[in-house]
């Protein structure tokens, strides 16, 4: 990588991250003089109501900022290109399908927002879109040297709808998943540095410098919530960055936490509709671990631990296997 676009990359990160941390306390305070907070879910634990009414949609700055920094470093560096165009798209669009799910919560005092087939919906015409972007462009449909043409297609539309669900899922603690996003990105930056992927690179110093910027805010106490639009963004975005990056299988290992989570969720329902037991004591797994005694900075750490090792393990493999 050159040094200009080093540059470019740092300025970009430095941009994003300056401009959430200076502008959510604006946010903040808007969101609290219009009353928009957040509704907590009667099923969930006891203990987050206390949370009811906390801001929610930080996820619309982070967001913001990470499309203005690309577009103005961009427009000095030439990193405009259409690969680049292709993640904004992804990180935008599904970020509006969240803010719409987040408005209706919060106009209509509700946990619940789209009914699930409508978000499905949306999500599932958003990957198509990436798809057809993703071809028209030239980048291979398919595994390895393979080629396997509109299968790969419905590949993609999976993995962006499932793992922008389950970054969703995860995003149940403060901080919880601004940590694990920072540290998920940071593993494919390194793999798009090693694999000379400028475009992507940069995109992933972009997020993280932003969410670096929103995490002062998100931590436990946290002061606003990401909401669905920062956490289907942030799936989608993963997804789209494993793709372009011909990695897929590595975000398995990279997201392990958010594969994780999903699937004690998937085995619950499972469980409770064959047999009438629950093989947790609240999903996703997370509340588990808040119902054994566990503190949520405590949870927060522990995961980010275990995802920071399995992505080293996942970096260091890719960059060994070439």
């Amino acid at each position: 990588m050159s040094s200009k676009i080093v540059i470019s990359g740092l300025v970009s990160l430095v941009l994003a991250g300056l401009l959430t941390y200076f502008l959510m306390p604006y946010l903040i305070r808007y969101f609290r003089a219009k009353k928009e907070g957040q509704q907590i879910r009667e099923i969930g634990p006891t203990w987050h109501a206390k949370k009811a009414g906390t801001p929610t949609m930080g996820g619309i700055l982070f967001i913001a900022s990470t499309v203005i920094a690309i577009i103005v470093v961009g427009i000095f560096n030439g990193q405009l290109t259409n690969t680049m165009w292709a993640l904004l798209f992804t990180l935008v669009v599904y970020g509006l399908i969240g803010m719409w799910d987040d408005s209706i919560k919060i106009f209509h005092h509700q946990n619940e927002g789209f009914k699930p087939w409508q978000k499905f919906l949306c999500q599932v015409i958003a990957a198509m879109v990436f798809t057809a972007i993703y071809q028209h462009e030239g980048f291979q449909m398919g595994f390895g040297e393979s080629q396997v043409g509109w299968l790969y297609g419905l590949f993609i539309i999976f993995w962006m709808v499932g793992f922008s669900n389950a970054v969703n899922l995860t995003d149940g603690l403060d901080g919880l998943v601004t940590g694990l996003a920072v540290i998920s990105f940071a593993a494919y930056l390194v793999i798009a540095l090693y694999q000379k992927q400028n475009e992507v690179a940069i995109f992933c110093l972009t997020i993280i410098g932003a969410l670096l910027g929103f995490f002062p805010f998100n931590h436990k106490p946290a002061k606003i919530f990401m909401g669905d639009m920062g956490s289907l963004s942030l799936g989608a975005s993963l997804a789209a960055v494993a793709l372009l990056l011909h990695h897929e299988w590595s975000l398995l290992m990279i997201g392990l936490v958010y594969v994780i989570e999903t699937a004690s969720v998937i085995l619950q329902v499972a469980s409770f509709k064959t047999t009438g037991k629950r093989i947790f004591k609240m999903t996703p797994i997370h509340h588990t671990f808040e119902m054994i005694g566990w503190s949520e900075w405590k949870i927060d750490i522990t995961f980010w631990i275990f995802q920071l090792v399995c992505a080293i393990i996942a970096v260091v493999t890719v960059i060994t296997l070439g």
